[in-house]
């Protein structure tokens, strides 16, 4: 009989799953916000994405694009001269067009 298994991508999304670690420490902005939305692209609502940048503009420049693109910014901490972003994927305001 076949084994029917879930797609790891749907198993990766429960709320409770480790968050995608997009490590761009060594990047001067804008690289971290880019591979930041590469990493969100594929993403489904409510998954999370932790990025790591050492570039003291991505405190700036991290939550002003997260607005833009209308995901959360849920949590920012500090390790050293790295900065930890928690990005959440919301929902866009406008719902997707009918048909």
């Amino acid at each position: 009989s076949m084994r029917r298994f879930a797609p790891a991508a749907a198993l990766a999304l429960t709320s409770n799953a480790q968050p995608l670690l997009v490590d761009a420490r060594g990047y001067r902005c804008p690289a971290p916000t880019l591979r930041l939305r590469r990493a969100l692209e594929p993403l489904e609502e409510g998954a999370r994405v932790e990025l790591m940048a050492d570039d003291p503009l991505a405190r700036i420049d991290v939550p002003h694009f997260a607005a833009q693109i209308g995901v959360t910014v849920v949590d920012c901490r500090e390790d050293g001269r790295t900065l930890i972003f928690t990005i959440e994927k919301t929902t866009p305001a406008t719902p997707p067009p009918q048909g």
